[in-house]
């Protein structure tokens, strides 16, 4: 038996303690499809959703603007491997600029990481060294 897409949906928001730990496009996603406004490339987005979040490890946040380790939940808190570094709202998130700066706050973090240091937010954006030349060097 094939479920309905109130089905899936409620499933998804099951799993996702009522949508809370779904990433901002994947709550909207399940939003767009209660209210039936999926074309064809949204309703295939859906299933793969929906196969995400039932598949046995449970739901896999996407990252970031494609940089692996960097997430952003709906509040808009960047976070590097669940620690919070920065924060971006929308619809900034979503720009070229937002992208280009979370590839720096990556560098941030892998760097602060090789040297030992656990990266967060007062260390990656509050007291990061101005001279940046320096930091790009190593």
């Amino acid at each position: 038996m094939d479920l309905t897409v109130i089905e899936k949906a409620l499933t998804i928001i099951t799993a996702t303690h009522d949508g809370n730990d779904l990433a901002p496009q994947d709550l909207k996603l399940t939003e767009m499809a209660l209210n039936g406004r999926l074309n064809e490339k949204g309703t295939t987005a859906f299933e793969e959703l929906y196969r995400n979040v039932t598949k046995p490890e449970g739901y896999t946040f996407p990252w970031f603007h494609g940089i692996e380790h960097l997430t952003r939940d709906q509040q808009g808190y960047v976070r590097w491997k669940g620690r919070h570094v920065e924060h971006y709202d929308y619809p900034y998130c979503y720009s070229d600029d937002a992208r280009t700066s979370a590839q720096e706050v990556a560098r941030r973090c892998r760097l602060l990481e090789s040297r030992g240091h656990t990266p967060d937010v007062h260390n990656v954006i509050w007291t990061w060294p101005m001279d940046e030349a320096t930091e790009r060097s190593e």
